[in-house]
This record gives C-alpha cells, structure tokens and sequence, in this order.
C-alpha cells in the first residue's frame, strides 16, 4: 500500500504524534453485536473498544451493553500493549455484546512517507525489538530467505515495506470464505489464500525477516471513498512498520491509501488482539460489524 503515518503512538517508543480531527472531520458511526452461547458460566477476556488514543475523537462512549446484563459487570483494564480490555463472566445460555457509537475521523486517506529510513537493529528503541522476533502467527524464521531473495534488493525503508506490500497483496487472493484461526504467515504463503489478517501476517512476518519492526493493527475500516465490499462487513487487520522514528500504517489486503481507520487493537500478531478468549467451551451465534458515514463532514 501507499501507507500512513500512525496517528496512535505506542506506549515508549519515541517519535510518535497524537494527531487529532482534521480542519475538516469526517464523522463515522460504528459498532457491533457479537453473539455467544456457552453451556455453563465461562469467563472471558474481550478487547473490544477503541484504542485509548482515539478516545478522544468518540462523539459518544463506545459502552459495550450485554443482553441479558451479567451478574457482575465487566472490570476493565490495560495491556502491555496498551490496549483497553475487559475481563467477564459470561452466564450459561447465549449473551449478546454489542455497542453503536460515533467517532471523528480526520477525513484523509493515509498520507505517504516514502523517505521514511529504516533504522539499523542496533539504533532501534529497545521497545521495538519485539515486534522484530517471530511470534505466534508471524513465523518469521521461516519466511528468512525467501524474504531476502525475493525482497532484499528493494532499497531499505518505505520502498522496501512497500515491495513487500505489493508482493503479499499479489501473492495472496483474498477469499471471505477461507478464513482459517489456525494459519499463520508461512501457511498463507503456501496456501496463496486468505483473509485480511493473512494479508496482514505475511507482510509482518517479511518486514520482521529484513529487520524492519512490524506490528499487528485491529480495527474498524468501512468502505469509504472505495466501491462496497459485497462480503459482510468485519472487523479489519493492517499492520505498522517502524521506519523514520514512528509508526506507519500500511495495509497489503487493499494495498492502497484508505479512509477512517479505527483501530482496536495492537499487538504481536492476531493472537495478542482476538476479540474474545474464553476459558470454556463458547458458540458464535451473532456476528455483525458496522462502519459507515454519519452524515458527512463538519468544519471547524
């Protein structure tokens, strides 16, 4: 993709800024209902709300309601990826989660950094040595030398990202169908197939084998400025590279700038950010996302 400077900086690494709502902002309404039915009461673990940096720009709270409302509430907290969370016990029977809200999004498709240099591993912020090591869905090790044979040649820093976007987003054909909870990057890449998180964890897994740190991004993305999608609507995956001291976005499913990304999560890989883990067995019964325009622009 063309990419964009993160506007979410990540707790101690430098260089990021907290950019707001453009002159012209761009309101967004969003949300989900999620259904579960478990056998017995099961606790869970959710990382379902905004990243605490784009809280600000939310018109109204993103509250996540549950039908029929839990015993105890749910207790919310941080973590070390600095996402917001929340820690449940959902009853025997189905429970709905759901929540509508509406955000302010800064209007512009992701900006371009194309000078943007790729440090050295030794220059890099200790913080950003994690996202350089193979993780759960983002094996890395694997993908090394086919990485630097195919990719090496590309200058280092944004072009180097970039022909990694482009060869992933040429690799692999997207297929709604074909998601897969057990596949990671090396698995994508024999299969040629997949859903926006595979997009998202090749790409990671090349960037992390030529020594760019990359990151796993969670979030809303609806079909703004772009033909809809046909497939129902879902929760997106992109990803960070660490270039020219901060975060940028890039996205090698659509490999293009993209309007009103709302991100919910940041981690590793998939693993770090899954919507729900429950300790027990647990049935999707309701899955719905939305993300649209509501109402157009607002001037300042």
């Amino acid at each position: 993709m063309r990419s964009s400077a993160s506007s979410e900086p990540h707790p101690g690494l430098p260089g990021d800024p907290t950019a707001g709502p453009g002159d012209r902002a761009l309101r967004l309404r969003a949300g989900f209902t999620l259904g579960y039915d478990c056998p017995q009461p099961t606790p869970v673990l959710m990382v379902l709300k905004v990243r605490p940096e784009r809280r600000r720009d939310l018109l109204q709270p993103d509250t996540l309601s549950f039908e029929p409302p839990l015993p105890a509430p749910p207790r919310e907290y941080r973590d070390g990826f600095g996402n917001l969370c929340g820690r449940a016990v959902l009853p025997a029977g189905e429970t709905r989660i759901s929540t509508r809200f509406e955000i302010l999004d800064d209007g512009r498709p992701d900006p371009v950094a194309p000078e943007a240099a790729q440090h050295p591993v030794e220059e890099l912020p200790d913080q950003a040595l994690v996202y350089l090591l193979p993780s759960r869905y983002c094996d890395s090790d694997r993908l090394l030398d086919l990485a630097w044979q195919h990719l090496g040649h590309a200058p280092p820093g944004w072009p180097r990202v970039q022909a990694v976007c482009d060869f992933v987003h040429a690799h692999l054909r997207f297929d709604y169908l074909a998601a897969d909870p057990t596949r990671g990057a090396w698995d994508a890449f024999q299969g040629r197939t997949g859903v926006c998180r595979d997009f998202a964890h090749l790409a990671i897994a090349l960037c992390r084998a030529l020594n760019v740190p990359a990151r796993y991004v969670t979030g809303y993305l609806g079909d703004i400025g772009v033909p809809p999608d046909p497939n129902p609507m879902d929760f997106s995956a992109w990803f960070e590279a660490y270039l020219g001291g901060r975060w940028h976005t890039f996205d090698a499913r659509h490999n293009a700038p993209r309007i009103g990304r709302i991100p919910m999560a940041r981690g590793r890989d998939a693993a770090d950010v899954a919507l729900t883990t429950s300790f027990g067995p647990t049935t999707l019964t309701r899955f719905e996302v939305v993300t649209e325009p509501a109402g157009g622009e607002t001037g300042s």
